[in-house]
């Protein structure tokens, strides 16, 4: 295993498209005290691994800034008062949450019965799994800030200028779809200050603080002041621009769809400028993720909705950050829990042997974008020396034939290095998971260790006794090669092809017709349990 010392560590440079951000944000933006990156969604649901996209571009180029000896404050928006539109598939008490419909989020009792709210539950599961890939944001709660009248200018503003606003709105919009010239628009909502409903209807602004609305749905009315009601909000378009200009805000990816021709962003680019007199932050276009394979149990309760916990039960920290710090944003990608997962264990391995040298990289530009692409993928900065690397496929196999026994798979193991065992044990629990719950049933298997037999006669079960016989006591003393031609040659000595010996041995040892390599398996299993295993023939 590689080495690395602290002179071998390169400054950033411009290979990876993190650090091209933050080159841009600070070309454009010049030198700030702080360059706020910020990110955001509304808790109405399970926050998938979609969403954690956005999250995690931020992260990316928030570490990228600070590589540059940057301040910077990353910001994280909970939209937790928002309207509460509909009740998701994978919730539980959906009768008593569609009875809280129209209300803001953060008033719907949460269903699970383990937070304050619906919202704050969405909130803590995202939280508490963050700091496991590195994570650590400063989090802002929007119902809070609304509630204590923290934007109660920035409402003024907007109210005060709402025919401009309507403008910036049509200026993207065709002629079907304009605001007619006729129609009072207004930039609030209000929720009812009786029922909590968003079931209201703007009546007037007294051109101050002053905002006049009537509830359909209980019939109350009041004409609420900006700087002491709690239930006066922005609509979207115009609730972005104001908090960039509120917070600072220079940087901010988004999705496509916000992202598209004369979008949200577009719209809140021009009330931002207009209104608020801010420049917009620098963006870019992040894309959809698709799931591939099934990840076992987890599709039972959660149905489609994959989390970023459920990605960590088969990816370790720094693997699940790999995927997304190895792709640019804007191309569109799928998480794997198929046989791909061997396949991505093996690419961020590879990264990591670049990484550290000990695989050669074609030439100095890869070595460069694959070195910082490894960089960004660690949770907590480079580790002391290079993991302790075991191909997953290899591991799969350790712990199958150890019956998931990770203490007896890592003891097996030459040369592990305590500073290795953390990243270790936590590969093995990722395995041991994937194999338990997503892989495909042809590449699990058990040893037959109770003594049962496999229904073998003739040239098949002569060529199985005499493996055990004449091959295995001498197993030890064989390299993988040796050994894998004395197993053919006793095919040969019983008049069997060598695929129905294979297949025989496989019946004895995990009771199926094929499995790993034969001789590597051999050895992986070892000498003692394979003469137990097939003492009963």
């Amino acid at each position: 295993m590689g080495r690395m010392n602290s002179d071998t560590i390169t400054k950033p440079s411009l290979s990876h498209w993190a650090d091209q951000t933050a080159d841009k944000i600070i070309r454009e933006r010049g030198d700030l005290d702080v360059y706020t990156c910020a990110s955001g969604i509304t808790p109405s649901g399970t926050v998938h691994i979609g969403n954690f996209r956005e999250i995690i571009s931020v992260d990316l180029v928030v570490r990228a800034l600070q590589s540059r000896g940057k301040n910077v404050r990353f910001i994280y928006s909970w939209d937790d008062y928002d309207v509460f539109r509909k009740v998701p598939q994978n919730m539980p008490n959906a009768e008593k949450l569609a009875q809280y419909l129209r209300f803001p989020i953060t008033l719907v009792p949460d269903p699970f019965g383990r937070d304050e709210s619906y919202a704050r539950h969405h909130e803590v599961d995202v939280e508490s799994v963050l700091p496991l890939v590195g994570i650590h944001p400063e989090y802002l709660y929007q119902a809070e800030r609304y509630r204590s009248h923290r934007y109660a200018e920035g409402m003024k503003k907007a109210l005060q200028n709402r025919e401009r606003i309507k403008d910036c709105l049509n200026r993207f919009r065709d002629e079907q779809h304009k605001i007619p010239a006729d129609e009072a628009y207004w930039p609030v909502s209000a929720f009812c200050a009786q029922c909590s409903r968003d079931t209201t209807v703007i009546d007037g602004y007294d051109g101050e603080y002053g905002v006049s609305y009537h509830c359909t749905s209980c019939g109350f009315s009041e004409t609420a002041d900006l700087r002491t009601s709690s239930g006066i909000k922005l609509g979207w378009r115009v609730d972005w621009p104001m908090r960039w200009e509120h917070e600072h805000v220079v940087f901010e990816p988004a999705g496509k769809d916000h992202h598209s021709q004369g979008g949200s962003f577009d719209t809140a680019r021009l009330v931002a400028k207009e209104i608020y007199g801010w420049q917009a932050p620098v963006s870019f276009r992040y894309d959809f993720i698709g799931i591939k394979g099934t990840p076992g149990k987890m599709s039972s309760s959660k149905g489609a909705v994959i989390s970023l916990r459920d990605v960590l039960n088969v990816y370790q920290p720094e693997i699940a950050r790999y995927l997304f710090a190895g792709t640019r944003p804007n191309t569109e990608f799928a998480i794997s829990f198929d046989l791909d997962v061997l396949k991505t264990y093996e690419d961020y391995d590879r990264t990591e042997r670049i990484a550290w040298g000990v695989d050669k990289a074609k030439n100095e530009q890869i070595y460069a974008k694959e070195r910082r692409i490894y960089e960004l993928s660690q949770v907590d900065g480079m580790p002391e020396m290079m993991p302790y690397q075991v191909p997953l496929r290899h591991l799969c196999n350790l712990l199958q034939i150890n019956s998931g026994d990770i203490d007896a798979v890592i003891a097996g193991l030459p040369d592990v290095a305590p500073a290795q065992e953390r990243r270790l044990r936590e590969r093995c629990r990722c395995a041991w998971y994937w194999i338990s719950e997503c892989a495909p049933d042809d590449f699990r298997f058990s040893l037959r260790l109770d003594g049962s037999r496999a229904e073998l006669d003739g040239a098949a079960l002569a060529a199985v006794k005499k493996l055990r016989d004449e091959v295995v006591p001498h197993m030890d003393e064989l390299a993988e090669k040796p050994l894998s031609e004395a197993v053919y040659a006793v095919a040969g000595e019983c008049g069997l092809e060598p695929k129905a010996l294979f297949a025989a041995v496989y019946q004895a040892l995990i009771a199926k017709d094929q499995g790993p390599r034969l001789a590597s398996f051999m050895k992986i299993i070892g000498r003692a349990r394979l003469e137990q295993i097939l003492s009963v023939y």
